[in-house]
């Protein structure tokens, strides 16, 4: 009898999950998801994810359509990945939309409560977007502060003249790598929009401190971390990459704590400054009487602010050197920008901001480095606030909810040609980045869109305009323009896996 037993136990053991397995499967079966490629047991569809996700899911598209259904170990994941379904998620669920996916790596120090970036949709969010609001996406506020940029890029100049020089009189060919020029000259624009000073220089040692910190913490940000997939894995870190990123994320909050606490102490002393900058916004806040809190806290200014330095000094350096890179690439393009800053502007005098409506080819090349090289090829991930019906599948509460804009990019139903760089596309055109046109959004769309947009622009077109009305450049002389590498890998943006190495030469 015993063996009669056993085997009761086992059919039991056996049926009972095969039935509740079959019945879930059946009920999941009348609930209509996007369609997506099959996963695996357990892990999904990780494998659909690789090293460049942003690519591997737009080959998907023609398969599957432009919204995307992932299982990602136990996530819940949709890919929007066209200009409709973009349109579709803006105008009838930014709302429903609007949570963010905070990656474990972001909890470290507890950033994420002081982000803008990883906030949850509520009220301090709020408060954060209308602070930014009106000191970056006002025009008297961005015009005020040409002086700063102006006086950034002419050293970032000067730079790129004395190690160029430096070089050939060493006997070298004058070739420079032009990232590290690019970010420094970013870091101290920032740095005197945040808190009225530079903070880097090419031989400073706080400065080359902050750079290095920066680059470790983005390195270890970059990597993919199986605990966000596998949430139940987060008490054990099992690649370490919370616990690195904290270390390096200690340092950069120290390095800004510093000139945070210092400012608070000339506030204390009485001290006034006669120009006030976006660090004096966050510590004058009192509150705004709608229930947010009066004051923000010291450790959440030290956060806003470093994330400030990480969303516009990274984002758009490697614009630039994307821009730069294209051109290169594209000898007839780079001639055209040329001859345009030449008739326009002419040989006596530095291209100013006043002159970039007058440079609609530069504004073209600016655009169409943006629309095949947006920074952020994959928009920080949203999370849905409840279940959801989005073009007729029912997207559940908590599902991530990704927009693929290096696939919506390259839509060839928005698009002709959208692999190649032809910036004559926007000459003559009205298609811009400021949320109406869906088929074009590196800045992203609705609640979640780049507060920065405005400056960023400014920033990007000044600094290219500059770069080339200086100089003429020519690729090393191992390099031609058919086998520059372009090949790309995601940061916390898009970044060149080999960065651009090029040669100035000074234009009389």
């Amino acid at each position: 009898m015993a063996w009669l037993h056993s085997l009761t136990w086992f059919t039991i053991s056996f049926l009972v999950p095969l039935i509740l397995w079959s019945k879930f499967r059946n009920r999941s079966s009348k609930v209509r998801r996007p369609p997506g490629p099959p996963g695996w047991p357990l892990i999904g569809n990780i494998f659909d994810v690789g090293t460049e996700p942003h690519q591997n899911f737009h080959k998907l598209q023609s398969r599957y359509g432009p919204v995307l259904w992932l299982k990602l170990g136990t996530l819940n994941t949709v890919v929007i990945q066209s200009a409709t379904a973009a349109n579709e998620l803006v105008k009838k669920h930014d709302l429903a939309f609007s949570d963010r996916r905070v990656p474990d790596s972001m909890t470290a120090c507890d950033y994420h409560k002081g982000s803008m970036a990883f906030a949850a949709y509520g009220e301090y969010w709020r408060v954060l977007r209308r602070l930014s609001s009106s000191e970056l996406m006002v025009q008297k506020r961005i015009n005020d502060s040409m002086p700063l940029r102006r006086k950034c890029i002419d050293k970032m100049i000067q730079w790129i003249k004395e190690d160029a020089s430096g070089s050939r009189f060493g006997g070298g060919s004058g070739e420079i790598q032009l990232d590290k020029y690019l970010l420094i000259m970013s870091f101290n624009l920032v740095s005197n929009f945040m808190l009225s000073r530079d903070i880097m220089d090419l031989k400073s040692e706080m400065g080359n401190e902050f750079f290095e910190a920066i680059n470790k913490f983005i390195s270890w940000n970059g990597k993919p971390n199986v605990v966000d997939t596998f949430g139940f894995l987060k008490w054990l870190d099992p690649q370490g990459i919370r616990r690195n990123t904290e270390k390096h994320l200690k340092e950069l909050l120290n390095l800004v704590s510093g000139f945070v606490k210092e400012r608070i102490q000339e506030k204390q002393l009485g001290r006034e400054k006669e120009t006030r900058d976006f660090l004096d916004a966050l510590l004058e806040y009192e509150g705004d009487g709608k229930g947010a809190s009066d004051k923000l806290s010291e450790k959440n200014v030290t956060i806003f602010i470093l994330e400030m330095f990480l969303g516009g000094t990274e984002t758009t350096s490697n614009t630039t050197q994307w821009a730069m890179a294209e051109l290169l690439r594209n000898p007839d393009s780079m001639t055209k920008l040329k001859d345009e800053l030449d008739r326009v502007v002419g040989h006596s005098r530095t291209v100013e901001e006043g002159d970039l409506n007058e440079l609609p080819y530069l504004q073209a090349v600016v655009k169409e480095t943006m629309r095949l090289r947006p920074s952020l090829p994959l928009m920080l991930p949203r999370s849905a606030r409840q279940d959801t019906d989005f073009m007729g599948y029912n997207i559940p509460k908590n599902t991530m909810v990704i927009l693929n804009a290096w696939a919506i990019h390259r839509d060839p139903d928005s698009w002709k040609n959208p692999f190649s760089f032809k910036p004559e596309r926007f000459v003559n055109s009205n298609t811009d980045f400021k949320g109406q046109h869906y088929e074009l959004i590196p800045f992203g769309l609705g609640r979640r869109s780049c507060v920065g947009m405005l400056m960023a622009d400014r920033m990007v077109s000044l600094t290219l305009a500059r770069l080339i009305q200086s100089f003429d450049w020519e690729l090393p002389v191992n390099v031609s323009p058919e086998n520059l590498d372009m090949r790309e890998m995601i940061g916390l943006s898009l970044r060149m896996i080999v960065p651009l190495k090029a040669v100035p030469r000074e234009r009389k």
